[in-house]
């Protein structure tokens, strides 16, 4: 039997357009119902994004405290990187805008450049993201048409492989250290084209040696937290 309170590891595939803290809040209601707890410890080991699904870690109880190492793990997804045009914030929250021809482009410079893109590198992070800049969150200054101010942070590449190409479409597969926007691998993908990129659908299969195929969906998750009182 699961004990919710002293700690569990549990692996849940996100849904799409939910945020990672709309999947922990779901199982802490669960949770408080379940023990009898009115304060459970829940949290979850990397933020994924509204635009993207997959492998979500959430901890409970005193396996909260194994968050930091879970999230130092090695991460590894899927996804699309449309071409051929740019968006502010590098994936589809807003809209496709400077739109240019690819049809002058190779699959041999897609293959070159996701291999060239490979190893460590100093990331700008897109100016929609979670970042705080003096105390604000960049996506809540972005959303108030302001600018913020982004510095880079060293990030590695382990493999960058392009699995399939469809037009202006590059079905991609990427292994990456804690940290790296995988927004910022596809609009540098564009901006070294020069046709400009964007992230058109994201997808976490992996942190460390944990797989997306052995996650619950919300659903499952919730039903699971529901039918094991430790009360």
């Amino acid at each position: 039997m699961p004990n919710f309170i002293k700690g569990e590891v549990l692996l849940v595939d996100k849904p799409l357009t939910w945020t990672s803290f709309d999947a922990v809040n779901k199982l802490k209601h669960g949770l408080k119902h379940s023990t009898g707890v009115k304060k459970v410890k829940v949290g979850h080991a990397g933020t994924l994004d509204p635009l993207a699904s997959g492998l979500l870690i959430v901890c409970t109880g005193k396996k909260t405290k194994t968050i930091e190492s879970i999230q130092g793990l090695k991460k590894e997804y899927i996804g699309i990187i449309q071409l051929g045009a740019t968006t502010q914030s590098y994936d589809l929250e807003t809209e496709p805008e400077n739109f240019q021809e690819t049809d002058h482009l190779s699959q041999e410079q897609f293959y070159k450049i996701a291999k060239e893109m490979e190893g460590e590198v100093d990331q700008m992070p897109p100016i929609f993201s979670a970042k705080k800049i003096g105390g604000k969150r960049a996506y809540n200054l972005a959303r108030e048409g302001k600018i913020p101010e982004m510095k880079t942070k060293r990030v590695e590449i382990h493999s960058f492989e392009i699995e399939k190409i469809e037009g202006a479409e590059l079905h991609f597969r990427i292994a990456c250290s804690k940290g790296t926007y995988i927004r910022s691998i596809a609009h540098d993908f564009g901006k070294i084209l020069g046709v400009g990129g964007y992230l058109k659908a994201l997808r976490r299969t992996k942190i460390g040696e944990h797989n997306v195929t052995n996650a619950m969906s919300i659903e499952e998750a919730s039903a699971y937290v529901d039918m094991h009182s430790l009360v």
